[in-house]
């Protein structure tokens, strides 16, 4: 494929492909292991996402930060543990099926099939295409397609890691009114009063379609999200303990980051018929305060 004047395929670390973006509108990064969008900085911004400094660029290993794609599971495997941790589509290695630019910026969409190192694991045929809209805004599209001739259920997310100047002084606006479960920490559903702070370890999911503020008052700005094709939104933070239990993530990082993330989860369950798709879209915006 010829790639636009913008976007370079590179390796680095050798054996390891990279899509890297040169554009006037903005500068990013998509690994093809995973189809992991890892950089995002639009034109007059700070960096949107976060990567971790200890992330393990390997074939076949996950990557921390950026936005890991998490399909067609989410969490553990729902019945056998021995499986990994939300589904294998985040170490398989993805092909370039369109890259275009144009003055706004840059069009890029990774495509992935089942295989018979699939099947093992799951064993339904189908068909995966990432778009990724990179420019003043970016946004992420998981397009799935049921190619077998039964239907099969799924769940998933788009696993957003996103730059914040210190943890415990953003605030995040757009959920109250909905409630949530939080993971192994209190899995009774709560309800959501007013803004969320981050004053603790955070793993929530809440039943929400709605668009996320995050309020970074000390990088001066706010982060957008919107998306479409997700009835719950993950709000994850590791805080200190767990930070220090993950090898891939530096023990005093936690402050540095937030997961916003566009889910299929929960009791958000999807369905695919056969020949049928479904979307799961997230759009992340820049707004200086």
């Amino acid at each position: 494929m010829t790639l636009p004047p913008s976007v370079t395929l590179i390796e680095e670390p050798a054996g390891y492909p990279i899509l890297v973006i040169e554009h006037p509108a903005v500068m990013g990064r998509i690994a093809l292991n995973g189809a992991h969008v890892t950089d995002w900085i639009p034109d007059g911004h700070d960096p949107v996402l976060y990567m971790s400094a200890a992330a393990v660029l390997e074939p076949g290993k996950p990557i921390r930060g950026g936005i890991p794609i998490c399909w067609p599971w989410f969490g553990p495997h729902p019945t056998d543990s021995s499986k990994p941790a939300h589904g294998f589509v985040r170490t398989q290695m993805w092909e370039v099926d369109v890259a275009r630019e144009t003055t706004a910026g840059v069009d890029i969409v990774l495509k992935l099939s089942d295989s018979a190192e699939s099947k093992a694991l799951w064993p339904h045929s189908f068909s995966l295409r990432l778009h990724v809209h990179l420019g003043a805004s970016l946004q992420v599209t998981l397009q799935v397609t049921n190619t077998g001739s039964s239907p099969w259920s799924m769940t998933g997310a788009l696993h957003t890691y996103l730059n914040v100047e210190d943890v415990t002084k953003i605030a995040v606006h757009g959920l109250h009114g909905t409630h949530y479960v939080e993971g192994r920490l209190s899995p009774e559903k709560r309800p959501q009063q007013g803004t969320i702070v981050i004053d603790q370890e955070v793993d929530r999911m809440y039943i929400s379609d709605a668009t996320v503020i995050v309020h970074d008052p000390l990088w001066k700005r706010e982060l957008v999200i919107e998306k479409a094709g997700s009835l719950a939104t993950v709000v994850w933070n590791p805080w200190i303990e767990k930070s220090k239990r993950l090898a891939d993530l530096p023990d005093e990082a936690y402050p540095e980051f937030l997961c916003i993330e566009a889910a299929n989860a929960g009791e958000d369950i999807i369905t695919i018929e056969p020949g049928h798709e479904h979307l799961l879209m997230q759009r992340i915006e820049v707004r200086k305060l």
